[in-house]
């Protein structure tokens, strides 16, 4: 049956492996969320399956259940008391060890047409995983539906494409002829069988939890490892829901449902995180989350191939520019989008303290921050689309971080509470901004996680790029933006992005922002710098997740 699959989701496989070598715009999962689309009733279908999970317990099937627990609470004011299964770890573990030789088996295309048809079958309920995000991370509808939904699922199957060019770069079969003269040729028949490495541990976050799942899973799992997932306390059902999904398309295809497990913590004061990532049946770990946990992962599993993404310093160059108002509302929106919770958000935005030439004339230091705070006050004046770019802030500890930070610079536009129209007790904060002179780098040289960000007085934009260079190197960076009119200065900047091993936006004025990724043609992080080890996705992040294993006989 599963071949099956491999052959009913070909055209989908052969859209994403072209994809990941034109490196031009594919989905095959839309984000718009039409009901010509996903059909008239999908909203409310999901909405009502959101909502049925609330104050309810959520079944999988796992080997080793002891109890349940689960207490996250919807930034928008309410909770959700959704009850997960609790499992005994020395009962998951070796089952699912021991369930990867049936994985295994199913060999490549077998576990690319499972994977393919989850996708295809998380794709039919992107409402109702929208709905769970929004109400997990604080995410906006829309930026939940497109990220935790279609865009996620991206994500995934770009992992799919990956993982199948490289299994597939040897032959499952061949035959070995050796001449030898006069004398008949020595002759072998190989087998060569991809073998995954073990169980493979996927740590999900708080912000993006299937966004950032989503490809350590499938990575994995493709690969021949099963899987378990560790959410985030704070955003466990959309993982729930996945898993939940994938279980259902093992069973189908006659394999073991914990083939894909999730763990959760039994008290969420006391994670179990650092103990589940050191079991010897864990092979493969992806974390994405705090620098400290992620440095801690990579020094202290050693039994493991670990995967993370960290925090960084993202940074942006002002030289100049031939659209200033255009610059100034693509800022407000980047600066806007999800209230700063994003890995790919600004925070430190280099002006030049003489100014910068525009379309609109010359414009001195105080003119472009004041355009800036001014710019993110207008585009936030409209109480719904605020609502709905802003989202709500994730977590408590973020809503005090803004409060401590006021009093790190000058600020120029004040961060407040704001109402949300549709969720009266939403956490919701507009952004802070700040100035701040070049010579305060242990002010804005260390990430603030939230909608926090500095407008920095630099001697000139040599020192904005060697800044911005120097953020990136010491304390990583997933986005570096830029503005200028200038192709001497873009290339200075552009060898400095290279020098420090960040991904580079040159001048976006339109509908294209600098935290925003696009799966199949934007490079996710670069592993070159402090703020991830991998990349999302290339061949690197998928081929040390399995081994070529061959066998060799005479053949009869």
């Amino acid at each position: 049956m599963s071949q099956n699959l491999f052959e009913k989701h070909q055209d989908t496989l052969k859209g994403a492996l072209n994809a990941i070598h034109q490196r031009d715009y594919f989905s095959p999962y839309p984000e718009n969320p039409s009901p010509r689309k996903y059909g008239e009733t999908a909203n409310k279908d999901g909405e009502e399956a959101f909502k049925a999970y609330i104050g309810q317990s959520f079944e999988l099937d796992m080997p080793g259940i002891t109890g349940e627990a689960g207490s996250e609470k919807s930034p928008y004011g309410f909770d959700l008391n959704v009850k997960y299964p609790l499992v005994d770890l020395d009962v998951l573990l070796p089952a699912m060890k021991d369930a990867q030789k049936a994985w295994r088996d199913v060999g490549v295309e077998g576990r690319v047409g499972i994977c393919l048809e989850i996708l295809e079958r998380i794709n039919k309920r992107s409402f109702e995983i929208g709905y769970s995000v929004m109400h997990t991370s604080g995410q906006g509808f829309m930026m939940a539906f497109q990220a935790g939904g279609p865009h996620a699922q991206d994500r995934g199957l770009e992992a799919v494409a990956y993982a199948y060019e490289a299994m597939t770069s040897a032959p499952g079969t061949a035959t070995w002829t050796k001449p030898q003269g006069k004398h008949d040729p020595l002759v072998m028949d190989k087998k060569f069988t991809v073998v995954g490495r073990g169980v493979g541990l996927v740590i999900g976050c708080s912000t993006f939890p299937t966004w950032n799942t989503y490809p350590g899973l499938f990575a994995s799992l493709v690969t021949g490892n099963p899987v378990v997932v560790k959410p985030h306390p704070a955003g466990i059902l959309p993982a729930a829901i996945s898993i939940k999904i994938a279980q259902e398309v093992l069973v189908e295809n006659g394999l073991p449902a914990h083939i894909v497990s999730m763990v959760i913590d039994e008290d969420a004061a006391k994670p179990c995180t650092m103990d589940l990532a050191q079991r010897e049946e864990v092979r493969l770990i992806d974390f994405t989350g705090n620098t400290w946990f992620g440095d801690w992962l990579e020094n202290n599993c050693p039994q493991a191939q670990v995967y993370t993404e960290k925090a960084g310093v993202n940074t942006i160059i002002i030289d100049s520019t031939d659209d200033f108002k255009g610059m100034i509302r693509n800022l407000s929106f980047t600066l806007s989008l999800y209230s700063g919770q994003m890995c790919t958000t600004p925070q430190d935005i280099f002006v030049p303290a003489g100014g910068i030439e525009t379309d609109l004339g010359h414009k001195s230091f105080d003119e472009v921050a004041e355009a800036i705070s001014t710019g993110v006050t207008k585009f936030l004046s409209d109480p719904e689309r605020a609502a709905m770019v802003l989202g709500a802030i994730q977590a408590e500890v973020t809503a005090q971080r803004i409060e401590e930070s006021r009093g790190l610079g000058e600020v120029i536009r004040d961060s407040e509470a704001m109402e949300n129209p549709w969720f009266k007790d939403a956490r919701v904060h507009s952004p802070l901004i700040m100035k701040i002179d070049a010579d305060k780098e242990e002010t804005y040289m260390k990430e603030l996680f939230g909608p926090i960000s500095f407008v920095i007085k630099t001697e000139s934009s040599e020192q904005s790029i060697a800044l911005a260079n120097k953020a990136v190197k010491e304390h990583g960076a997933i986005t570096m933006g830029c503005y200028s009119s200038s192709d001497d200065v873009l290339d200075a900047i552009e060898e400095a992005a290279l020098d420090a091993g960040v991904a580079l936006s040159c001048n976006l004025t339109g509908g294209v922002f600098v935290n925003q990724s696009a799966a199949f043609s934007d490079f996710h992080a670069t592993g070159c710098n402090p703020a991830a080890n991998a990349c999302l996705s290339d061949l690197a992040y998928v081929a040390n997740r399995f081994r070529v294993v061959q066998s060799r006989r005479h053949p009869k």
